[in-house]
């Protein structure tokens, strides 16, 4: 796979099968798995350097979080296990920002820009859905 330039060429890439599902109309969800492939092409950054490969390990367990956790979340189905999921996501996505800040001395400042305003936004993102979940009355 070519590194993604920017998300609407990296849209173009995604696999039918992942696009096909529910779950991609969720913007967040999107946004997440985005988020896992710029942080793969990142880590080549981080892996020159002994402490940098401390950071790498660290962010592709949170970063790969953030959407795990919606997955698990939403095949679940609605409600109070799905908002539960949400929030643990919104607590990856916080920690891979502090890993990404972590590693700024290995990173250029138009990346770690881009990377921390792109986690920024997946928490906006999930954050208004946790409270929709919670309420959520199965029929």
């Amino acid at each position: 796979m070519s590194r993604p330039l920017n998300y609407e060429q990296w849209k173009q890439n995604v696999h039918t099968v992942i696009k096909n599902d529910p779950l991609w109309n969720f913007l967040a969800y999107q946004k997440a798995l985005f988020a896992y492939d710029l942080m793969w092409e990142d880590c080549e950054y981080l892996l020159h350097d002994e402490r940098g490969k401390a950071i790498a390990r660290q962010l592709a367990r949170s970063v790969g979080s953030i959407s795990a956790n919606i997955e698990e979340g939403y095949g679940r189905g609605y409600g109070k296990d799905y908002a539960y999921r949400l929030k643990i996501a919104i607590g990856e996505a916080r920690e891979s920002r502090g890993w990404y800040w972590k590693g700024r001395r290995l990173l250029s400042e138009e990346l770690l820009n881009h990377r921390l305003m792109l986690i920024d936004e997946i928490i906006a993102l999930i954050a208004p859905n946790i409270s929709k979940q919670s309420q959520f009355k199965k029929k």
